[in-house]
C-alpha cells in the first residue's frame, strides 16, 4: 500500500530503530518513544515505519512550520500515497473575548487563507477515502469540525441520465455551503449556471466539474444530465485556479462534497434550531433570575440573529458555537476532530512531543476559561463551552497506538512508553556540535565577526534572541551591516515561513534571527552555526531542553559549533552541555571503533506547500474564460456525435 520512494537505505542507529518500533507496534505495543538526536533521521525512520505497518497515519506538530516541512518530507518519502496537510486556516487570528474588569468585549477577528482551507478539505477527502493516507497537521487538529458521518451523509451525487431543476440543486448547493461564482475568476467552493451547463468547483481545489445539460432546467420537468467532466485544477504562481481543460475526464457520476465541514442535513437542521431556540429560553431565565438583565437582553437578540441565518442559509458567522446542538451531542461530550474521520487502527506520530504534549494538556483548560466568561456575561450560550478541542485525556483515549519522536522526550513520555528506542549516530556520522561559552560583554560585535566568518566560508547561521522585538531589532541591524538576515517568529505567516526557510537553503539568506521557531525540527544542513543569546536568562526558552534543541540545530554540518552568550553557568546550561557532551562521546567513539569519518548531508531542497501542492507554473499565463470553456464543450459534443 505504502510505496517509500528513498535515494538511501537507513545506517547509523536506524536499522535497529525501525525495526524495534514495528516488532512492538505489531505485538499490540501501544506508546513507544523514538529518542533520535538532531540530524540522525527520525522522520525517515518513522517513514520506514509507517512503510512496513502500512496503516493510515497523523502526524501531530508542535507548530506550522515544523508541520509544513514534514509535510515536504512525507511527500517526498511517498509521492505515490496521499500525504496532506491539516493546519489552522487562519493567518490571523483573534478570539472571541470578554473582559468583565473594563466591561470590553472583543469580537472575534480572522483572516482566512484559501489554500489552507482547500488543504484542510483535502485532507478530510483523504481520511475518509484512502488507507495509504499521511496527514501532517498541527495541534489544531484537536479542535472540533464537524460529525464525520453526518459529512459523508451531505454529499451529493450526481449522475449522467438524471433530471434536475436548477431550483433545487441551488438550494441543494447552497445547503452545502457552496456560494455562487462572481466574475470569471475560478473559486474554491462556488457553483455558476450557465446554461447549457453548469460550473461546479470543489471546495479542496481538487477538481471542476462541468455538467451539460440538455432541455430547460428551470422548467416544470427540468433538464437532463448528458455529459459530466471532471476537470483537474492547478494554481498559477499568483495563487489564480486555472482549470486543466485538456486533462478533461468523462464520467457517469459527480460527486459534490460539503464545502464547509460543518454542515448539518436538511431534515436534521429543523431539530437541531428547535434545541437551540430551547436552550436560548432556559439560559435567558436563568439569566434574569439572577438579575443580569442586559446580559439576557444581549443573549436573545444575538442568538436569534443566529438561528435566523441558520434557518434562511443553513450556515451563519461563528456556527461553532452551535456545534453541539447541530452534531446532536450531550453536554460535556467530546468534539468531533480529524481523528474521527481517520480508521480506528491509524498509527499517531507525535513529533517534538516534549513541546505538543504540554500544548495539547493546556490547550482545552484555556478555551474553557475563556468561553465560560462569554457564558456567563451573556454572550454566548452555555453550549458554546463544548465547542472546544479535545482534553488531554480524551486525546489519549483516541489513540489507539502512538510513537512520541523527540531529541529531549520528557518523563511523562518515557514513562508511558512500553520501550523506548534511542537513535544517537547519525547516518552521516557527525557528532553532536562543539560548545563554547562566552561573556555577553560586546556580544554583538562578537556576533558579527563570527557570522562574516560563517559567510565567507558559504555556510549558514541561526541566531536566537528572546524576544519577538529583540529579533526584529538585531535584523535590521544584520541588514545595515550588510548580512542578508531575516527574522522567523509567531507572527509570520504560516506559508511564507516554509518560504524564508527554503531561502536560506537556497543561499538568498545567510543567517535567520528567530526565537522558539529556530529550535526543534528544522532540517537545515546548511547551518554550521548556532548563536545563543542570554543563555544565562533561565526560564522556559532558556531551560535544559531548549537549549539542547537549540544546540542541535547545527548538528547537521561537520564544523557545526554553537555559542553561548552567558554571563553565569545556570543550571539548566550545566545539565544542557553534560548531555551534549555524553552524545558526542558515544558518537566519536563510534566512529573510531569503525573507522568512519562525517560527511555533508546532502539533502534536497523541497519546494514550499504552495508549490508541492500542485501549483501551477508560469506556463499558465492566463485563467480559463468562459469562452474557453463553451469551446472545450463544443468540442466534446463535436467528438461524441452529439
Amino acid at each position: 500500500m505504502f510505496k517509500l520512494v528513498a535515494p538511501f537505505e537507513p545506517t547509523g542507529d536506524q536499522p535497529a530503530a525501525i525495526e524495534q518500533l514495528v516488532r512492538g507496534l505489531k505485538a499490540g505495543q501501544r506508546f513507544h518513544t523514538l529518542l533520535g538526536v538532531t540530524g540522525s533521521g527520525k522522520t525517515f525512520t518513522v517513514a520506514s515505519t509507517i512503510a512496513q505497518l502500512n496503516r493510515p497515519t497523523l502526524v501531530v506538530s508542535p507548530n506550522k512550520v515544523l508541520a509544513a516541512q514534514l509535510f515536504q518530507e512525507f511527500r517526498s518519502f511517498f509521492p505515490e500515497n496521499a500525504v496532506h496537510f491539516f493546519v489552522s486556516y487562519y493567518d490571523y487570528y483573534q478570539p472571541e473575548a470578554y473582559l468583565p474588569a473594563i466591561d470590553t468585549y472583543i469580537d472575534k477577528d480572522a483572516r482566512i487563507n484559501e489554500l489552507l482551507d482547500q488543504l484542510r478539505h483535502a485532507a478530510v477527502q483523504g481520511a475518509l477515502t484512502r488507507r495509504d493516507c499521511i496527514i501532517v497537521c498541527s495541534v489544531s487538529c484537536l479542535y472540533g469540525i464537524g460529525d464525520p458521518a453526518e459529512y459523508e451523509r451531505t454529499w451529493l451525487k450526481l449522475s449522467v441520465g438524471e433530471r434536475i431543476r436548477e431550483r433545487e440543486l441551488r438550494r441543494s448547493l447552497e445547503v452545502l455551503q457552496y456560494q455562487r461564482a462572481r466574475g470569471a475568476e475560478l473559486k474554491a467552493g462556488t457553483f455558476r449556471f450557465a446554461p447549457p451547463m453548469i460550473e461546479i468547483a470543489l471546495p479542496d481545489a481538487s477538481a471542476l466539474f462541468i455538467l451539460e445539460l440538455e432541455g430547460s432546467a428551470r422548467g416544470t420537468r427540468g433538464a437532463t444530465v448528458v455529459n459530466i467532466r471532471r476537470v483537474p485544477i492547478s494554481r498559477r504562481l499568483d495563487g489564480t485556479l486555472v482549470p486543466q481543460l485538456e486533462q478533461a475526464l468523462p464520467q457517469n457520476e459527480a460527486t459534490i462534497i460539503p464545502a464547509k465541514l460543518y454542515v448539518t442535513p436538511q431534515d436534521k437542521l429543523a431539530l437541531a434550531i428547535e434545541n437551540i431556540r430551547r436552550e436560548i429560553h432556559e439560559h435567558y431565565w436563568t439569566l434574569l433570575q439572577a438579575g443580569k438583565v442586559i446580559e439576557a437582553e444581549r443573549l436573545r437578540h444575538r442568538a436569534l440573529l443566529d438561528l435566523e441565518l441558520l434557518e434562511r442559509n443553513g450556515y451563519c458567522s461563528g456556527i461553532e458555537n452551535y456545534a453541539r446542538h447541530l452534531s446532536f451531542r450531550q453536554s460535556g461530550e467530546p468534539p468531533f476532530t480529524l481523528l474521527d474521520y481517520l480508521p480506528d487502527d491509524t498509527l499517531v506520530v507525535v513529533d517534538e512531543s516534549h513541546l505538543t504534549l504540554p500544548q495539547v494538556r493546556a490547550m482545552a483548560r484555556g478555551d474553557r476559561q475563556r468561553k465560560s466568561t462569554l457564558v456567563e456575561h451573556g454572550w454566548r450560550l452555555p453550549s458554546a463551552i463544548d465547542n472546544r478541542p479535545l482534553t488531554f485525556e480524551e486525546f489519549f483515549g483516541k489513540v489507539k497506538q502512538g510513537i512520541f519522536v523527540s531529541a529531549t522526550p520528557s518523563k511523562f513520555e518515557r514513562d508511558l512508553s512500553q520501550q523506548v528506542v534511542e537513535q544517537l549516530i547519525r547516518p552521516t556520522f557527525i557528532p553532536d556540535p562543539e560548545v563554547e561559552i562566552r561573556k555577553p560583554y560586546n556580544q554583538v560585535p562578537d556576533l558579527l565577526r563570527e557570522l562574516r566568518a560563517v559567510i565567507a566560508a558559504g555556510e549558514r547561521a541561526l541566531v536566537l534572541t528572546l524576544t519577538k522585538r529583540s529579533s526584529e531589532n538585531l535584523t535590521e541591524f544584520l541588514l545595515a551591516n550588510g548580512i542578508r538576515a531575516r527574522y522567523l517568529h509567531a507572527d509570520t505567516k504560516t506559508l511564507k515561513r516554509a518560504e524564508i526557510i527554503r531561502s536560506l537553503r537556497l543561499g538568498e539568506v545567510d543567517v535567520l534571527v528567530g526565537i522558539n521557531l529556530l529550535r526543534e525540527g528544522l532540517d537545515l544542513p546548511e547551518v554550521s552555526l548556532v548563536l545563543i543569546l542570554d543563555a544565562d536568562r533561565e526560564g522556559f526558552i532558556r531551560n535544559e531542553t531548549t537549549l539542547i534543541q537549540a544546540i542541535g540545530r547545527a548538528a547537521r554540518h561537520p564544523r557545526a559549533r554553537a555559542i553561548l552568550y552567558a554571563d553565569t553557568i545556570t543550571k539548566s546550561i550545566t545539565r544542557a552541555l553534560q548531555e551534549t557532551d555524553r552524545r558526542r562521546s558515544i558518537q566519536l567513539a563510534h566512529n573510531i571503533r569503525h573507522s568512519l569519518t562525517p560527511v555533508a548531508i546532502v539533502r534536497a531542497i523541497h519546494a514550499t506547500p504552495l508549490e508541492a501542492l500542485g501549483r501551477a507554473t508560469a506556463e499558465f499565463d492566463k485563467p480559463a474564460t468562459r469562452e474557453d470553456l463553451m469551446e472545450f464543450l463544443e468540442t466534446e459534443r463535436a467528438e461524441l456525435g452529439h
